[in-house]
């Protein structure tokens, strides 16, 4: 079996500068997706990748599905330790195009994140808005790059299976123009679950350290809180998102 044994092997080489370079990867269009689960999930959804790096000392060609073969490139442990943005390598690493999911028409729900700086936040989030149903994310100005190696991880899928869209305040106003503009806030004054969340809603997820921004205020037609005891003074964005969002999908459920 012939194995990339050289860290500057060209394919190697765009797979590392696509992990640490987010202008590298907007200029190209596209993603590298890390461990077995992942690029299986961006297979099953359609996605031809452009390579497939595997640890041959760890994984048989055979943990891919059979399409997969003419994509795949057997590569060294230590090759796969350079490729790789996690201290335990997964043994498999892919380079994906940049994809999203069509956006449904008409939208019911849209999930806003405003200025979430936080990698892992973002990937979270993005995880519990796919879970939950929601029909698109939009990333306002001052957001974490969605397709960063930290949001990808954490998002466990999500932006295979999900829209997820930069979006400026101007596009974000005609996007969910006519929906019910909600802002998660914790002065709110209604609780998340007093909400109708069955008619088309937007939600603004802010962040935690610097609030909502003016935009977000200015659009916000009514502020929701998550009530807490023993005078909490906050929840995480991701946790707050979680909860509203699942709050919405229990409501449209169908049954009683």
């Amino acid at each position: 079996m012939d194995r990339i044994t050289s860290t500057q092997n060209e394919r190697v080489r765009q797979a590392v500068l696509l992990q640490r370079n987010a202008r590298a990867r907007r200029k190209a269009g596209l993603m590298v997706l890390e461990g077995v689960r992942l690029i299986g999930d961006a297979l099953a959804r359609g996605l031809a990748p452009q390579v497939i790096f595997y640890d041959a000392d760890v994984l048989e060609e055979t943990a891919f599905p059979v399409g997969a073969s003419p994509a795949l490139a057997a590569v060294t442990p230590e090759v796969m330790r350079y490729l790789s943005a996690t201290e335990t390598p997964p043994g498999a690493l892919a380079v994906f195009p940049i994809q999203p999911p069509p956006i449904p028409d008409p939208l019911t729900s849209v999930l806003v994140l405003d200025a979430l700086r936080d990698p892992g936040n973002l990937g979270t989030i993005l995880r519990a808005a796919a879970a939950a149903g929601v029909d698109l994310v939009l990333l306002a100005p001052g957001c974490a790059d969605a397709y960063n190696p930290k949001v990808l991880r954490a998002g466990m899928g999500a932006h295979v299976r999900l829209p997820v869209l930069e979006a400026s305040w101007t596009r974000i106003a005609i996007i969910t123009a006519g929906m019910h503009m909600l802002l998660a806030d914790m002065q709110g004054d209604a609780s998340y679950d007093a909400v109708d969340w069955r008619e088309p809603w937007a939600l603004i997820i802010g962040s935690e350290a610097h609030g909502e921004s003016e935009q977000a205020a200015q659009l916000a037609q009514q502020r929701v809180f998550v009530p807490m005891a023993a005078e909490t003074e906050s929840l995480n964005a991701a946790v707050a998102a979680a909860i509203m969002l699942f709050e919405a999908a229990r409501q449209r459920r169908p049954g009683p």
